[in-house]
């Protein structure tokens, strides 16, 4: 039986009242689950010589200092782990007892505090980093999940096909939950590292789907290839995607793919969520089709988001862009306070209401994109030439007749000592000629990164799924570096 109870507040509250309800959990959540029983918190007031009770209101959280992914090297400094003494004696544990009876009230507390659930970050820029989830926590998910479904419009009886990887990853599992939380039909086949990309497409062949939940580029390819082999998916009403940034021109070229297997109903609608914060947010179905989606409708209940300057640390008002900074107010097993995400939102955080579905959640707005990471490729002989490679990532999605691509990072001769060279694969789309392609890759990247690529190499789709290792890695490879190091 779950012991959680979820309010309605979230979707429907005033911006003030958001606050107050906000604020009033915040106190005893780190008066009893966090700075007792979390050993980096603990530590983190004492040196502070903070109290939880002088965090009375939630914009009070500014009196803590940000937790970065750096600070994360111990894990299990981040895990809520209870003293049995000290929970006997707490007020609530007390208030349980009375009300409940002991061993119910041991009941409610194994299932809220025991870890049964690890995932872990993807480990990309470090090592992974893994973050435990209660029972207390699972009910979090699956109730963020049924929001997911609801959000989208889903219905109760559609058939869901969820080919995130099958991984100890946020995404898969929040999908995974969506399913039992919304009481609805999920079949997840763990994505092209499970079965393979021709398993899968037999699948969707066969149950034939109303909801594809997946990655972009994995997805993209599924579709690419069901459409060379002239499969018909005529049930298709959604595509939920996550995991990837999903630029404008990614979603003409998934919504034209699925004209062409018979679905032209069929929505996109792209989520946002970070294993810190063990739950994901969608945005909501807009009333047109191909209309700007109105950003991703938070859970207040749940977590409260910062907008920072990302090089002062001071927040910035609604609307403006900034950092995204989360800190949760019900989790268990493994939190992280003030955690900075690196992630950057262009048009800031909202508490309008929502134009499209009129709930009053505050909602993060516009393209999300990383901090810059800046390295320097040395391109010719004389200079070093700064680049964003976090823009390189998604540089080409938009770009008109490219079915699919990737950037290589070389050295010349594979010498390490040589210049560094900037290598794009491509496959052309719509009949586009290779070298009308070829003039506007060059062009989009001149653009962009004030140098031009070495070379443009046109291949069939087969090759680019080899090379961009469809099926095979975790994430599909759009930005890959070749370069050897140096002895």
């Amino acid at each position: 039986m779950k012991l959680t109870h979820h309010p309605k507040w979230w979707e429907t509250a005033s911006p003030d009242e958001i606050a107050h309800q906000q604020s009033r959990r915040l106190t005893p959540y780190l008066r009893d689950r966090v700075v007792p029983f979390v050993a980096y918190y603990r530590r983190q007031f004492k040196e502070l010589g903070l109290d939880p009770r002088d965090i009375r209101r939630i914009d009070d959280l500014s009196l803590l200092p940000f937790t970065r992914k750096s600070h994360l090297e111990n894990p299990r400094d981040f895990v809520v782990i209870p003293d049995e003494h000290s929970l006997k004696r707490q007020g609530s544990t007390l208030r349980k007892v009375l009300r409940h009876g002991p061993r119910n009230t041991q009941q409610r507390l194994t299932r809220e505090l025991r870890p049964i659930l690890l995932t872990s970050t993807t480990g990309r820029s470090a090592a992974p980093v893994p973050f435990l989830y209660t029972q207390h926590d699972l009910d979090r998910l699956e109730e963020s999940g049924r929001r997911l479904m609801e959000l989208c419009r889903a219905d109760a009886t559609w058939r869901h096909l969820n080919a995130f990887p099958f991984a100890p990853h946020l995404a898969f599992w929040q999908a995974h939950y969506a399913g039992i939380g919304y009481n609805t039909f999920v079949l997840s086949t763990g994505g092209g590292k499970s079965m393979g990309t021709e398993g899968n497409l037999r699948l969707i062949d066969k149950i034939q789907p109303d909801t594809l939940i997946a990655m972009p580029t994995f997805l993209y390819h599924l579709l690419q290839e069901a459409h060379e082999e002239g499969s018909r998916w005529t049930q298709l009403q959604r595509i939920v995607l996550g995991g990837e940034k999903v630029p404008q021109g990614m979603r003409r070229k998934i919504i034209s793919l699925c004209q062409q297997l018979g679905s032209p109903q069929v929505r996109i609608l792209s989520t946002y969520g970070f294993t810190e914060a063990k739950v994901a947010w969608t945005e909501c179905l807009p009333l047109e089709p191909g209309a700007e989606p109105s950003g991703f409708h938070i859970y207040p209940d749940m977590g409260f988001i910062e907008i920072i300057d990302p090089e002062t640390g001071e927040r910035v008002p609604d609307g403006q862009p900034g950092e995204i900074v989360y800190t949760p107010i019900d989790a268990r097993g493994t939190i992280v306070l003030r955690y900075r995400t690196g992630d950057l939102i262009e048009g800031g955080l909202t508490q309008e209401p929502c134009p499209y579905c009129g709930r009053t959640c505050p909602r993060l707005i516009g393209k999300i994109s990383r901090v810059s990471d800046i390295r320097r490729l040395h391109i010719d002989k004389l200079k070093g030439t700064l680049v964003d490679f976090n823009a390189l990532e998604n540089l080409l999605d938009d770009t008109d007749g490219l079915g699919a691509w990737q950037i290589e990072l070389r050295k010349k001769d594979d010498d390490p000592l040589q210049t560094d060279q900037v290598l794009v694969h491509a496959v052309t789309l719509d009949g586009t000629s290779e070298d009308q392609l070829r003039e506007r890759i060059e062009h989009r990247i001149r653009q962009t990164t004030e140098f031009s690529p070495n070379a443009v190499t046109f291949h069939s789709w087969d090759e680019m799924r080899r090379i961009q290792g469809v099926g095979k890695e975790l994430k599909e490879q759009k930005l890959v570096d070749h370069r050897p190091k140096p002895l």
